[in-house]
């Protein structure tokens, strides 16, 4: 019997991740939106397409809560996306409220279940979400690091025209302009990245990467990203469902490692049942230490700001 994974938020990231989920019959979903219809409707859509995809998962609609009961994941994408010129900070506010409401809710119906953290901006609504739901760290986890590696390895691939299946990369720290791609320790096949590049075509990738989402908002004018942040947060579900202790960048609660102290950033973890197996510290150059910690100082503003609006 499959088990249940809820999706909280049926607009393009959560539909989608719907959709992953069932296609890959990781579970049963439900997915759950204040709108009336939407989720119904949208879930019915992806059933009836369950016989072409060749798949036996169930994806329900709901609008209250009540069918999420006992579920082992719940990704949270609710919220409001970010439009041209906003950048992710500036959704605190609104989303703060929202991300509290819904954990509240499901954590209520699912005291066991692992959450996974979509909405913007992410770091701070990890802080948002174990607060609501009262659950262990290990079983708060943010989507970030995986998406933003995804990005740098595509511009890899892009850039040495070479299949993105031999592209490796390592994102850290917040999911924000101040995150820290890690060329030193991404590779093609094995081969480190500045042995394939010159030093001035990294630094535009990582650039490019760190201003990955916003050039998607750029060119969409009145939508965010949503194919690969739920491609993403889908491979955390599956590593988590599936006991398979995947090696992925996610933004984790830390206590002391790379000298944080109860801050979610970004960082290396092995995923597994229960969520956060285990915090991966590898040892950074002091520029990488230090960038690090110029995101860390980003997202603890983020967090001071939490706290002033009694979140």
């Amino acid at each position: 019997m499959l088990p249940k994974l809820t999706v909280i938020g049926a607009g393009n990231v959560g539909a989608t991740c719907a959709q992953r989920a069932a296609e890959k019959e990781l579970a049963h979903v439900v997915l759950v939106d204040i709108v009336d219809g939407l989720p119904q409707g949208k879930s019915l859509d992806l059933c009836e397409a369950a016989p072409v995809e060749k798949h036996d998962a169930r994806v329900t609609g709901s609008n209250t809560f009540e069918a999420t009961k006992d579920s082992a994941v719940i990704i949270v994408t609710a919220g409001i996306a970010r439009k041209p010129g906003m950048s992710r900070d500036d959704l605190i506010k609104t989303n703060a409220g929202i991300v509290d409401a819904v954990v509240k809710e499901a954590a209520k119906y699912s005291p066991n279940a692992v959450l996974i953290v979509v909405s913007n901006p992410l770091d701070a609504m990890c802080h948002v979400a174990l607060k609501a739901s009262g659950f262990p760290p290990a079983r708060v986890i943010g989507m970030a690091g995986v998406l933003d590696s995804a990005r740098f390895r595509y511009f890899i691939a892009e850039a040495l025209d070479v299949s993105v299946e031999n592209c490796q990369a390592f994102v850290l720290g917040g999911h924000g302009d101040t995150m820290v791609p890690l060329p030193r320790l991404s590779s093609v096949s094995g081969i480190p990245l500045p042995e394939l590049l010159p030093q001035d075509k990294i630094d535009a990738l990582c650039q490019r990467t760190a201003q990955g989402g916003a050039e998607i908002v750029g060119l969409l004018k009145t939508a965010s990203a949503f194919y690969a942040p739920a491609s993403a947060a889908v491979e955390m579900a599956e590593s988590i469902l599936k006991d398979k202790k995947k090696i992925l960048p996610c933004a984790a609660y830390l206590t002391g490692q790379y000298g944080y102290q109860d801050l979610f950033i970004g960082v290396p973890v092995k995923l597994g049942k229960g969520g956060v197996v285990q915090v991966m510290e590898i040892k950074l150059t002091p520029d990488e230490k230090a960038a690090l910690d110029k995101s860390a100082e980003a997202v603890q503003g983020l967090v001071t700001i939490l706290g002033e609006l009694g979140f």
